[in-house]
């Protein structure tokens, strides 16, 4: 539907497509989103993760710089989506602020490309009004999701696993 909503709105298909998620995409899921994007969209996976063994430290009174990355290589990187803001002149958390791990685990993209994405994407939840929410909103809101759709026991029918709801 949203890719339909797409070529309505602007006569063409998106040239490429994003998807986010907190585990690599296997065969199957991967032919799936495959399968249901137009052949001139070239899609691209991206693996998100919190990381709490990579801590890095300024010469200085406050903490690492929101935004502030290290590029392993040309597929994987480390993202701090929290930190000192200057233009706040503040860091609104209580430690020292973790990366996100960021691997492009299926397809082809420009690291630095995927990093101002994910960091545009954790800027302002206009939902909750959190400046600097650490996730990007596509996984605290698919993450929101799996948690209304796991409360409740279904009668009759299996749950499925949690993978088809992320």
């Amino acid at each position: 539907m949203a890719l339909e909503s797409y070529k309505a709105k602007h006569a063409n298909a998106p040239s490429e497509l994003f998807i986010h998620g907190q585990a690599a995409f296997n065969r199957d899921e991967w032919a799936g989103f495959t399968d249901a994007v137009p052949t001139e969209t070239r899609i691209v996976g991206v693996m998100i993760r919190d990381n709490k063994d990579l801590k890095l430290f300024r010469k200085s009174n406050n903490p690492i710089l929101r935004g502030m990355a290290y590029i392993q290589d040309e597929r994987r990187a480390f993202l701090w989506t929290r930190g000192w803001t200057p233009r706040l002149e503040t860091y609104p958390g209580l430690e020292v602020p973790n990366p996100l791990t960021i691997e492009i685990c299926r397809g082809t993209a420009d690291i630095q490309v995927v990093l101002a994405d994910i960091l545009a994407l954790t800027k302002l939840n206009y939902n909750t009004c959190v400046f600097g929410d650490g996730k990007p909103i596509t996984l605290k809101f698919a993450s929101a999701v799996g948690e209304v759709l796991t409360a409740g026991p279904i009668k009759g029918v299996p749950p499925l696993p949690f993978m088809y709801y992320i």
